[in-house]
């Protein structure tokens, strides 16, 4: 079953921090800031998500990322990350509906989550289903860790 694993918030940058429990609305997580409003935090881009699985790959591969370090908001586990892109839907606790917009780009931010400075591990064109995902916001509400996280068809 997939779930939600952890959920990380910070008031800008990374890494972002894990909490218990928190709000999520049409801004993406209630409480979570993003340095740079640039490039991050447009409705599209109300949430980065992540796999634990991928997270797990990289730190077999001696990276040494963490939940959070590449400031995803949601850390998922349990989920065919390489099936997910942009139109998939997932409902996470009983409330929480969203919808994945794109693939994230490559930070320099997180050079410091690879042992050989190569962020762009997380690239989808160069490493596909090894990216960071974007989605929008279609229902708010209350997620905590371990909620039950699903695909809405």
């Amino acid at each position: 079953m997939a779930h939600l694993h952890q959920i990380n918030i910070s008031q800008g940058g990374v890494p972002k921090l894990p909490v218990d429990d928190a709000v999520v609305d049409k801004g993406g997580v209630v409480g979570d800031s993003q340095a740079d409003r640039v490039h991050h935090g447009r409705p599209d881009q109300a949430l980065c998500l992540y796999s634990l699985e991928v997270i797990e790959e990289l730190q077999g591969q001696g990276h040494p990322i963490a939940p959070g370090s590449a400031g995803e908001n949601l850390t998922l586990t349990g989920l065919d990350w390489a099936a997910l892109g942009p139109g998939a839907r997932l409902r996470i606790g009983s409330e929480v509906e969203i919808e994945v917009t794109s693939f994230t780009t490559p930070c320099e931010k997180n050079a410091g989550w690879f042992f050989d400075g190569k962020f762009s591990r997380m690239s989808q064109s160069l490493h596909p289903g090894s990216s960071r995902l974007y989605a929008r916001v279609q229902r708010g509400g209350p997620v905590e860790t371990g909620d039950e996280v699903g695909l809405i068809d």
